[in-house]
């Protein structure tokens, strides 16, 4: 996946518009023009199309945790200059403040079913024994599943409920 489809996607599910994106960057003090942002969420095709970098994402990932999780205490995370699709589903993870059966739950809807010890591997430091690369199918379904919990069409919001909590 792109760095422009992944913050197409997550444009969409959150419903935002340009001046809500400008707000993002703003809690990492990252400067961006409406014309920037229409740029990286136009198609490859258009050409109008600006290729969004991994710092850019970067910062709009953790512009979008404080968004959505409040300003931690201290200096402002400090973003990466190069993403993988492990780091991003963390840095989604973290910012919708989902746990492990939530994220399961989620990427149920989107009909991939995986264990919560091969969702756990996606988490893990890169040289731990155990950590696995997040591919894009993974990522993809992930981020479908979140259009589908947030928004739902009619159909899909009928048919939705969370899993119950297990002790």
């Amino acid at each position: 996946m792109t760095n422009n489809d992944i913050l197409r996607r997550v444009h969409y599910v959150l419903d935002l518009n340009d001046n809500k994106v400008i707000a993002i960057f703003k809690h990492v003090e990252y400067p961006v023009t409406r014309e920037q942002i229409s740029g990286w969420l136009k198609k490859e095709q258009d050409t109008d199309y600006k290729n969004c970098n991994d710092n850019q994402l970067a910062h709009f990932l953790n512009g979008l945790i404080i968004e959505k999780r409040g300003k931690r205490e201290g200096p402002l995370p400090k973003a990466e200059k190069s993403l993988n699709n492990n780091l991003i589903f963390t840095k989604l993870k973290i910012a919708f403040n989902l746990k492990a059966e939530d994220v399961l739950a989620i990427l149920e809807l989107a009909d991939l079913r995986i264990s919560k010890h091969e969702l756990s591997a996606f988490f893990r430091k890169s040289d731990h024994k155990h950590y696995r690369s997040c591919k894009d199918q993974v990522l993809r379904n992930f981020l479908m599943g979140l259009q589908l919990r947030y928004r739902p069409t009619e159909q899909n919001a009928s048919s939705f409920s969370w899993p119950e909590k297990k002790d």
